[in-house]
C-alpha cells in the first residue's frame, strides 16, 4: 500500500541489503524500547518486507501505516502500541 500521506518517522531503520527475515527482526527489537505512539520507518530493498511487515503487525498490534519509496527499496511505516506488558529491554 502506497499513501502520500504519512507521517514522518520518528526512527528510521535501514535495512537494504539485509533479506528476510532481519527488516521484522530488526523493526521488533526496536519497538521494544519505543513508547506507544512512536512512527518507525523500515527502508528495506527485500520484496519480502512488503508482505512480512504489516503481518507482523497484525500480530502485534502494532498500526501498519502505508509504505512509499524509497531511495532504495521502500520504507515501511509503523506505529508503535508500546512494548508488550512486563517486556522490557532488558529481557530481550
Amino acid at each position: 500500500m502506497t499513501t502520500p500521506d504519512l507521517p514522518a518517522p520518528d526512527l528510521v531503520l535501514d535495512c537494504v541489503g539485509r533479506p528476510c527475515p532481519v527488516p521484522v527482526l530488526e523493526l521488533a527489537r526496536a519497538l521494544l524500547a519505543l513508547p506507544a505512539g512512536t512512527v518507525v520507518e523500515v527502508v528495506s530493498d527485500d520484496p519480502a518486507a512488503l508482505v512480512d511487515i504489516p503481518a507482523f503487525c497484525r500480530l502485534r498490534g502494532h498500526a501498519h501505516l502505508g509504505a512509499r519509496p524509497a531511495p532504495v527499496g521502500s520504507g515501511l511505516l509503523v506505529r508503535s502500541v508500546g512494548p508488550p506488558t512486563g517486556v522490557s529491554r532488558e529481557d530481550s
